[in-house]
């Protein structure tokens, strides 16, 4: 029996674990404000600033978020690579 793949990515809303990191998109009105609010309400942070553009017509936004679990996790991993580096104490800092 062949190994099973990689298993597919969680939506949210679909029963599935939340993602850490989620990315908005779309025009900057009411809706896009209500997107990013309600993954607030359920525990996401925001993750950097908006960026915005134009399509000609248009303002586009953007806005990632991440669990803060992530970014604890991302932050030990850091850690431990560091931790993890040889030093002979020559060098530059």
């Amino acid at each position: 029996m062949p190994a099973p793949g990689p298993a597919a990515p969680a939506v949210p809303g679909a029963g599935g674990e939340r993602l850490a990191y989620r990315l908005f998109t779309g025009p900057d009105d009411r809706a896009f404000c209500e997107r990013v609010s309600a993954a607030l309400a359920e525990g996401y942070v925001l993750h950097g600033g908006p960026a915005a553009t134009s399509n000609g017509g248009s303002v586009i936004v953007a806005q990632a978020v991440v669990l803060p679990a992530a970014i604890a996790s991302a932050d030990a991993a850091v850690a431990n690579a560091v931790d993890d580096l040889e030093f002979d104490g020559e060098g530059h800092a």
